[in-house]
């Protein structure tokens, strides 16, 4: 089997594949056609596949060796079609969001337009959960516009509160817990995004169609 132009397969060990792909939308596409199967043109995960992890440009899988042979995951990641129709794949998540946060003026400011229309895109905007990192639950999240790029604070704040809804980049995001970061904070939500008890302990996983509501 040839493999697929989009992506090259770099072998990691003797359990696991590092997929590279050109942009983060064909990342969140090839995972959401790795992952979902009513999307991946029956193309489902085969067993003894462990995890899918995406990143910015890449999606590594890793694999028991025991149960699945390194050939069969590679023809696995090779066949698997790119899911890029939203509506078709994943979940659909909505947080409620009280705007105001300490920076909503400052973005505002630099990007050109009134606070209310800050927080009107930002509200209006389907964001895509892209991957996650730096903090259990916290996802990147990006959306199919440029018009909420803003840089990162020249000094990070040493303690963001828990649920603060930041921007940076061409990200959205949502502080899971207290901690360090450099994001432009628009608002505040109630949601909680980790929770280790429950099964599933992320709110927000990669794959899943995020929309804010003003509350």
């Amino acid at each position: 089997m040839n493999p697929s132009p989009d992506r090259e397969l770099l072998p990691c060990g003797d359990s696991a594949f590092l997929v590279e792909l050109p942009e983060l939308a064909a990342v969140v596409a090839y995972y959401r056609g790795l992952t979902g199967a009513e999307t991946s043109a029956g193309v489902s995960a085969p067993e003894g596949i462990i995890d899918v992890v995406p990143a910015a440009r890449t999606v590594l899988v890793t694999f028991d060796p025991e149960t699945i042979r390194p050939s069969e995951v590679r023809d696995w990641l090779q066949s698997a079609e790119p899911a890029y129709d939203v509506a078709a794949s994943g979940r659909e998540v909505t947080i409620e969001v009280s705007y105001g946060g300490p920076d909503l003026a400052e973005t505002a400011r630099f990007l050109g337009m009134g606070e209310a229309d800050v927080v009107k895109l930002h509200s209006s905007s389907e964001w895509t959960a892209a991957f996650s990192g730096f903090a259990p639950g916290f996802v990147y999240l990006v959306t199919t516009h440029e018009r909420l790029r803003v840089p990162r604070r020249n000094t990070p704040r040493t303690a963001v509160p828990a649920g603060s809804v930041g921007l940076a980049g061409e990200f959205s995001g949502v502080y899971p817990r207290s901690s360090p970061g450099g994001w432009q904070l628009i608002g505040t939500t109630t949601a909680a995004l980790w929770d280790a008890s429950k099964a599933e302990p992320a709110l927000i996983r990669p794959g899943d169609l995020v929309r804010f509501v003003e509350a």
